[in-house]
């Protein structure tokens, strides 16, 4: 079990929004995970890794792809307090599912 966040290289975030971004990220797609599969990734040390994405577009695609699977997934848009624009989709998390489900997604992708 585990847990992939993606956030965006492309718009320039400082590392305590990115950290920030990515938070709100895994809370909300783990919110999305039915009790299931939140005792499993619970139980299992809540694994996660936290990969690049080039565009707000990647990770729309890949938020239909996890969609199309029916893996919890979560798309975060910044409130636009600080660094960016109200509304930029800031990062994407995947998962909590199965490891080979979750890299289905977004395997292909480098570690930030």
């Amino acid at each position: 079990m585990k847990q992939a966040i993606v956030a965006r290289t492309d718009i320039g975030m400082g590392q305590g929004k990115l950290a920030a971004q990515v938070a709100h990220a895994s809370l909300s797609a783990y919110e999305k995970a039915d009790s299931q599969l939140r005792r499993q990734w619970k139980d299992g040390g809540q694994k996660k890794v936290v990969l690049k994405g080039e565009s707000e577009r990647q990770l729309h695609e890949l938020a239909e792809i996890a969609d199309s699977d029916g893996i919890p997934n979560a798309l975060v848009r910044d409130a636009g307090h600080t660094q960016l624009e109200p509304g930029t989709v800031t990062a994407l998390a995947v998962g909590p599912a199965a490891d080979d489900r979750v890299d289905r997604v977004t395997g292909d992708l480098s570690l930030f």
